[in-house]
């Protein structure tokens, strides 16, 4: 069975995109960050690439108000200081081996 995993590259403090507009690398596509959203049941997993900088304001990269149990599955930190997290939701009930 496929996986539906959603990727965001996010500032430390969450965002996308500042308060104008800028940071439009990371901007997801509109029609999929719209299904994800809509659809957070859906998602079996979620990385997050969070770059060192604070914007202060802007667009969240992900959605302000869904809660969501995660299970941390891999990390890595680059020389940059970007941080890959790669989380499992509880929802998707799968195990990290792919097993069950």
């Amino acid at each position: 069975m496929a996986k539906l995993i959603y990727s965001a590259i996010a500032s430390l403090d969450g965002y996308v995109e500042d308060e104008d507009g800028k940071f439009d690398w990371a901007e997801p596509d509109a029609e999929v960050h719209a299904f994800v959203n809509d659809r957070a049941g859906l998602v079996d997993e979620i990385h997050l690439f969070l770059a060192p900088v604070l914007v202060g304001g802007g667009k969240h990269a992900l959605s302000v108000g869904v809660g969501l149990k995660l299970e941390l599955l891999d990390e890595r930190r680059f020389g940059s200081g970007t941080v890959f997290l790669r989380y499992r939701t509880a929802a998707s009930g799968r195990r990290a081996d792919g097993n069950g």
